[in-house]
């Protein structure tokens, strides 16, 4: 079985358990043994083939009853399928080998321990309520796993040390993770019957599901759902496998994960069985990375919704939500036109898709730079700071009326977030200033910049610096758009 990048493996050599034979007359034990090479994907790195070890496991010989191992009176379907083989997962263990770029620990000594019972078993994890090292029935209150496994729980300290192991076998394969929202991030979404008259077009240029691989917009009828694909998704969900461990989490049920998920990756080879859905998340309304197979410090995550990470905001990049449904805007209450009401859309080389894999790549890069062996001390969530402080690095900001009057500007988040992208803000002009960002033509400082051949911008100059990841050109944030466009839509929305 693997774990993220982790491998769990039987080992057939050094335990053997017996149990009764009931097939024989004679009473002898039949001993059970079992194959490295065709039970276990030993060279996996990924959760999926964990649930495909398992669901052999727990499914093979389903029906056999002289294969079942009596361990108590469970009585629930979930207790009585993992009785039947608890046999298979007695002797579990990682194995270690360079070569093979595994991760390596044993559970031999707790599981010898356990069958023995001169130690009590702790119990690291359950499937329905049983131990999957000492098959007993317990309550474990630890963190489920249900989309690696139905029942799949694991306590703390387990998750910690998985977490360990994974850690080192992403870094013999120089890879981190990266955690993907869905709607507004890599795709959009809208219910058929919020279609505009105006879109109707649309029906006719949809891709059939038989072959999605070269798709962009999708029908789906059977969930009343069309589906528009962010451009540049594939070769951006490609260049990333080659850097990251890639999962999906969304706010979606998993119904609807899985068949999104069926649509950017439809061989299997990017997600595999890591799909998180809110049915999987320990917390309503908000994810976490508790449910996450890796380290935090490794953990990059890509999402439209800085809210939805209240603890995880260090690990975050934010990216522009893709509004390409109508009923996309509406949501948001944007008075704009979506992209297929103009029948336009987002570029593929100079989108945002694009900016964002540069600055993975970046990341990545700073990570596993210098090719040392220990890289025990990097953290992904100092170097994402060190790359976003380049974004406006060499800038000096003044403010002029965008703040309230009674707000100490130092603590204003616009201030913060130039401060973040590595401008230097000041409440005064001076010569070293470069741009001054009001909301008037009429003020003073801005008279000032005019004259001084400085830069004018509003602060939607900032917002999509802060995410776009990329400094951008003065002349599109000049204040005159403002009257054109309206303060509403100045800013790139959060």
């Amino acid at each position: 079985m693997s774990i993220g990048a982790s491998t769990i493996t039987v080992t057939p050599s050094t335990h053997i358990f017996k149990k009764p034979n009931h097939d024989s007359s004679d009473g002898h034990q039949l001993e059970v043994k079992m194959s490295v090479a065709s039970d276990s994907p030993v060279h996996s790195s990924s959760s999926d083939d964990l649930a495909a070890f398992l669901e052999t496991e727990l499914d093979s010989d389903s029906d056999s009853s002289s294969e079942s191992f009596p361990i108590g009176q469970a009585q629930d379907d979930d207790d009585a399928q993992v009785s039947n083989h608890r046999l298979k997962r007695q002797k579990l263990e990682y194995p270690e080998d360079e070569t093979e770029n595994v991760a390596s620990v044993t559970f031999s000594e707790e599981i010898s321990e356990a069958s023995s019972s001169k130690v009590p078993c702790e119990h690291p994890g359950t499937f329905g309520n049983m131990c999957f090292v000492c098959g007993q029935k317990v309550e474990v209150t630890g963190v489920s796993f249900g989309y690696i496994h139905k029942g799949f729980k694991l306590q703390q300290d387990e998750v910690t040390r998985l977490r360990d192991i994974d850690m080192k076998a992403l870094q013999s394969q120089r890879k981190l993770c990266l955690v993907l929202d869905l709607d507004h991030t890599l795709l959009n979404s809208t219910v058929l019957r919020d279609l505009k008259p105006e879109e109707e077009y649309l029906k006719s240029h949809t891709h059939s599901l038989q072959d999605v691989s070269g798709g962009h917009i999708f029908m789906l009828e059977f969930m009343h759902m069309m589906t528009k694909l962010r451009p540049f998704v594939h070769s951006f969900l490609k260049e990333a496998s080659t850097m990251f461990v890639m999962y999906i989490y969304t706010m979606g049920d998993r119904p609807y994960a899985r068949q999104m998920a069926k649509l950017l990756d439809p061989k299997g080879e990017y997600f595999g069985e890591r799909i998180i859905s809110r049915d999987d998340g320990t917390v309503k309304h908000q994810k976490s990375l508790d449910v996450v197979l890796g380290q935090e410090k490794a953990v990059l995550i890509l999402d439209d919704t800085e809210n939805a990470w209240p603890g995880h905001k260090d690990n975050l990049i934010v990216i522009e939500r893709y509004h390409f449904f109508a009923s996309s805007c509406k949501q948001f209450d944007h008075r704009f036109q979506s992209l297929s009401q103009l029948k336009s859309d987002e570029s593929e080389p100079d989108g945002v898709l694009s900016a964002v894999l540069k600055v993975l790549k970046q990341t990545h890069s700073l990570f596993f730079q210098d090719g040392g062996e220990d890289l025990s001390s990097r953290d992904v969530r100092s170097l994402l700071k060190q790359v976003r402080k380049e974004i406006l690095k060499g800038c000096k900001v003044v403010f002029s009326r965008v703040f309230p009057t009674k707000c100490q500007a130092e603590d204003h988040p616009l201030w913060r977030v130039a401060e973040g992208l590595g401008a230097t803000c000041a409440t005064e002009v001076d010569a070293s200033v470069t741009h001054v960002v009001a909301m008037d033509v009429g003020t003073e400082k801005v008279r000032w910049a005019i004259r001084e051949k400085k830069f004018v911008v509003h602060r939607g100059w900032i917002d999509a610096a802060n995410y776009l990841w990329k400094k951008q050109p003065e002349e599109n944030f000049g204040l005159e758009q403002l009257k054109k466009q309206g303060t509403d839509d100045v800013t790139v929305e959060k």
